[in-house]
């Protein structure tokens, strides 16, 4: 897989790698910054960041490329669809990141497609009724029939809005309403790879085609 490609999975979807690789990457970026700044050494050893362990030096004996590609080749094994590339709808190459909506490469712009942005808060099943997502609208205006884009989430689905909603939220005392959007659009499966991994800390983007 081409650099461009690995760096970009690693930078955006580094919740798919493995513990051990997680601390063989800190491991690495730490060693390169005490190699650039000696006097930072002795505090990254400290902290845990330049690490002892075996196992950790292990994962990098081959050097830091082929590192990266052991990662890439394993979560495209293992989960090949929670990585959500965001390639261009023109062109079709990769863009910068997964948020980014107009290509570097031919200078496509599809902003146009994305109506709303939602601040996932929740996610919950109703006995009864639909599964909803429940969080607060950034921008935009969200409307049933449109479309909720889950790819940034590791879930290669865009879900139909079926229903709007508002749920009341307290927390320390403090009361509020979240909007909810309603769907019956995702499996079993689905629905309990999102309640797993709350709390969600990407902004969805509300789209139509």
């Amino acid at each position: 897989m081409d650099h461009e490609t690995t760096d970009y999975i690693i930078n955006y979807f580094s919740n798919l790698m493995t513990k051990h690789e997680k601390l063989a990457l800190k491991h690495q970026m730490s060693s390169f910054k005490s190699n650039e700044n000696p006097k930072f050494g002795k505090i990254m050893i400290d902290k845990g960041w330049i690490s002892s362990d075996p196992e950790i030096i292990n994962l990098l004996k081959n050097g830091y490329e082929v590192f990266k590609q052991n990662i890439i080749t394993r979560i495209m094994t293992e989960t090949p669809e929670k990585v959500f590339f965001n390639n261009c709808p023109k062109c079709n190459k990769l863009a910068r990141t997964p948020h980014a909506k107009q290509c570097r490469y031919c200078s496509y712009n599809w902003h146009h497609l994305a109506v709303a942005q939602f601040k996932l808060n929740d996610a919950l099943q109703i006995t009864g009724r639909k599964f909803f997502l429940t969080g607060q609208i950034i921008e935009g205006e969200i409307k049933e029939g449109q479309l909720i884009d889950l790819r940034i989430l590791g879930l290669n689905k865009k879900v139909k809005i079926e229903s709007i909603e508002f749920v009341l939220k307290r927390q320390d005392g403090i009361a509020w309403e979240d909007i909810a959007l309603g769907t019956n659009e995702l499996t079993e499966q689905d629905k309990e790879y999102l309640k797993s991994i709350h709390p969600f800390k990407k902004t969805l983007d509300i789209i139509i085609e």
